[in-house]
């Protein structure tokens, strides 16, 4: 797996990307990270702040902004923001009670012009927990298909397996370069 593999498919004119990773606490944004630096994922504490990531390959780097999810750590999201190419944001499958707020973040998130016509790329966490819901459900209760303003997807995937986040990168570096 690796995300260096992916940055050899990227266009050779597109030398850096920076990428912001949102999403409620606990949806498995720095487990995601983790995974996809071929880090250790067996102790991971919630985000007090953000974590940085920097991937570099052939002359490619891919710089990954995770950002704390708690409540009180959501109103520093917008300092953020600036010169972002694409957003990731990360959603909890298996919490049912928490997705109609994860939504509300989403829209808010969508709604700034800093992070405007932006790829966005979904992660519908955690599905291989069994109450998770699945992806295409997701999409609908949050009402994806109204976003219009820029290029999207939404990723089933399971962050302690690794399942799904080969694809969902590489969907997000294909779509980089056409902000």
């Amino acid at each position: 797996m690796g995300l260096l593999s992916i940055l050899k498919k990227m266009k050779k004119d597109e030398k850096e990307a920076r990428i912001l990773m949102l999403g409620l606490d606990n949806a498995g944004k720095t487990t995601i990270l983790k995974k996809l630096s071929e880090e250790d994922i067996s102790h991971i504490m919630p985000t007090q702040g953000f974590n940085i990531k920097s991937l570099v390959h052939d002359g490619f780097k891919l710089n990954v902004w995770d950002i704390g999810g708690q409540k009180t750590i959501r109103p520093y999201w917008s300092n953020y923001f600036e010169s972002s190419d694409a957003l990731v944001y990360v959603i909890d499958s298996s919490d049912r009670r928490r997705l109609e707020e994860s939504g509300q973040e989403l829209r808010e998130l969508l709604a700034e012009d800093k992070l405007g016509g932006i790829p966005l790329l979904i992660f519908a966490n955690k599905q291989d927990l069994l109450q998770a819901t699945p992806a295409d459900e997701i999409a609908d209760v949050l009402a994806l298909e109204g976003i219009k303003d820029r290029t999207w997807t939404i990723q089933a995937c399971s962050a302690k397996a690794g399942d799904g986040l080969q694809d969902g990168m590489e969907w997000l570096i294909t779509n980089c370069g056409k902000k």
